[in-house]
C-alpha cells in the first residue's frame, strides 16, 4: 500500500534553462505584470472617483478589474522571481495558496463576465425596465452570487486537489501550481474525486457561456432592428470584443484542461497557458473600458 506523501515544495517548469532567455522572461513578464496593474488601476480609481460612473455596468467593470489584478498577481510574480533567482521551487502552501486563488479569481471573473453580458441584455432589449431589473439591490446580489460561486468552485478544487497522494515526483509541468499537472504526480492507486470536480467546473463554465451567447443572440436581434446604422455599428463594436475575449478564455482554458494527459512537457502548454492566464487581464481592461467614453471623460478630469 502506497503511503500518503507530502510535499515540502514542488519544483516548477521555466520557460527556458538558458540564463539569458531567463532574464528576457522576466522582462517580458514584467512588463505585461505591470501593464495589468496600471490598466486595472485605472479603471478601479475612475470608477470609484467619478459618480458619473456609479451604475450597473461600471460597477461590474471595477469588480471585474480587481479580480484581474488578483489573477495575474497570483502566478506572474512567482515565475518572474524564479527566472531572476534562476531557481524553480515553490513552497508547499504557496502552490495551495496558487491553486485556490487563481481558480477563485478565473471562476468569479468568468461569473462577472456571465452578468455583464446579462446587463447588456437587459440594457438594449429590456431598456424601460433597466432601472428596475438592475437595481442597487440586484447589482449587489448578483456580484455576491459571483464571488460565492467562485469560492466554492475553488474550495472544492483545491481541497480535492491536495487530499490525493503524490508518488510521482514533485516537478509541476508549468510555470505555475496547475491542477492538470499536479495530477499527474498522483499514486495510481489514489482516489482521484478532482476528476469529477473538474467536470462540474467545466460545466459550470460551459454553462456560462452558453448564457452569454443566449443573451448576445437576443442583443444582436435587437440590434438589426436600430434603423440608425452609427447605432448599430456602435452595438456591434462593444460586443464582438466582449464575445473574442470570452471564447479566447474558454477555448485555451478548455484545452488547456481537457487535452489528454501526456508524460512529457510541452511547450504548447506554456504557451496556452499565457494565453488564458495572463493575456485576459491585460486585454480586458483595454478591450471593457478604454475604448469607452465614457471612462475617457473621467480620465481627462481626473488628469485636468
Amino acid at each position: 500500500m502506497t503511503n500518503r506523501t507530502t510535499m515540502a515544495e514542488f519544483l516548477l517548469r521555466g520557460f527556458s534553462d538558458v540564463r539569458e532567455l531567463q532574464i528576457l522572461h522576466f522582462v517580458v513578464f514584467l512588463v505585461i505584470f505591470l501593464m495589468a496593474l496600471v490598466g486595472n488601476l485605472l479603471v478601479i480609481t475612475l470608477v470609484a472617483l467619478d459618480y458619473r460612473l456609479h451604475t450597473p455596468m461600471y460597477f461590474f467593470l471595477m469588480n471585474l478589474s480587481i479580480l484581474d489584478i488578483g489573477s495575474i498577481s497570483v502566478i506572474v510574480p512567482k515565475s518572474m522571481v524564479n527566472s531572476l533567482l534562476n531557481t524553480k521551487t515553490i513552497s508547499h502552501l504557496g502552490c495551495v495558496a496558487q491553486v485556490f486563488l487563481f481558480i477563485l479569481f478565473t471562476a468569479t471573473d468568468f461569473a462577472f463576465l456571465t452578468v455583464m453580458a446579462y446587463d447588456r441584455y437587459v440594457a438594449i432589449c429590456q431598456p424601460l425596465h433597466y432601472e428596475r431589473v438592475m437595481n442597487r439591490g440586484a447589482c449587489v446580489h448578483m456580484a455576491a452570487s459571483a464571488w460565492i460561486s467562485g469560492i466554492v468552485n475553488s474550495a472544492l478544487n483545491t481541497g480535492n486537489t491536495f487530499a490525493i497522494n503524490f508518488c510521482g515526483g514533485n516537478t509541476v509541468d508549468q510555470f505555475f501550481c496547475e491542477i492538470p499537472q499536479l495530477l499527474k504526480l498522483a499514486c495510481p492507486d489514489s482516489d482521484i474525486t478532482e476528476v469529477g470536480v473538474i467536470v462540474f467546473s467545466t460545466a459550470l463554465f460551459f454553462s456560462c457561456f452558453v448564457l452569454i451567447i443566449l443573451s448576445y443572440i437576443q442583443i444582436f436581434r435587437a440590434v438589426l432592428r436600430i434603423p440608425s446604422e452609427q447605432g448599430r455599428h456602435k452595438a456591434f463594436s462593444t460586443c464582438l470584443p466582449h464575445l473574442s475575449v470570452v471564447s479566447l478564455f474558454l477555448c485555451t482554458a478548455s484545452f488547456g484542461y481537457l487535452k489528454p494527459p501526456t508524460s512529457s512537457a510541452s511547450h504548447l502548454d506554456l504557451v496556452v497557458s499565457v494565453l488564458y492566464a495572463v493575456v485576459p487581464p491585460v486585454m480586458n481592461p483595454v478591450i471593457y473600458s478604454m475604448r469607452n467614453k465614457e471612462l475617457k471623460s473621467a480620465l481627462r478630469k481626473l488628469i485636468g
